[in-house]
């Protein structure tokens, strides 16, 4: 009787019916937060929780994030970004489709800063929609891919545009054209979206 729906539901189409999810809704500082279960707007089928660390020009923050979004946006797993030493962010998250199912905690990602080898062009632009990458990022830990996203990115009241270049996890790629991606502090709604295999570096002569 607890076999699980996820299969079932397709992410094109209502679920349940077209019962309306409910889902836990928070924000807050710290590996986990609680909320209120709040109704799902219409199109959005699933519920995520997500832990994110990041840095900001050296500012360290862990957060949880938890609400409502469309099942074909959410990536479950983890995602590590970087633009520089001082600017990462890194990330754990888990989507789900019953009422509730974002309750609870989840482990908060794994941070691997080791460096392996791989570079990509980088940079951060606020209030752009494009910037250069005349800086080069090092890659650290799984990240293999180099992603360019930009776009709108929200929080709370204050919405504003921005590009960033830099390293990614494969599981960046799941980010598509149009998607609300959240963060664990911000919310990102994309109008470019490039993911590409990092290129392998040449032969080192020392």
């Amino acid at each position: 009787r607890r076999r699980s729906r996820r299969h079932r539901a397709s992410p094109v189409q209502p679920l349940r019916g077209g019962c309306p999810l409910s889902c836990e809704v928070c924000r807050g500082s710290g590996p986990t937060c609680s909320g209120k279960l709040k109704t799902c707007e219409d199109g959005k089928d699933a519920c995520v929780v997500l832990v994110g660390e990041s840095n900001t020009k050296g500012q360290h923050s862990v957060n949880t994030y938890k609400a409502c979004m469309k099942f074909s946006d959410c990536y479950s797993g983890f995602v590590s970004t970087t633009m520089s030493p001082k600017d990462y962010m890194v990330s754990n998250a888990h989507c789900c489709q019953s009422d509730g199912c974002n309750r609870g905690s989840i482990p908060p990602p794994q941070n691997n800063r080791t460096e392996n080898g791989l570079q990509c062009p980088a940079c951060i632009a606020p209030f752009r929609e494009t910037c250069p990458g005349t800086q080069a990022a090092r890659c650290v830990g799984r990240e293999t891919h180099c992603i360019y996203f930009a776009g709108n990115v929200q929080a709370g009241i204050f919405n504003a545009k921005f590009a960033t270049r830099g390293c990614a996890t494969e599981s960046a790629c799941h980010t598509k054209v149009g998607a609300e991606v959240p963060s664990a502090s911000y919310l990102y709604f994309l109008r470019r979206a490039d993911c590409l295999p990092a290129p392998q570096p040449p032969g080192r002569a020392e």
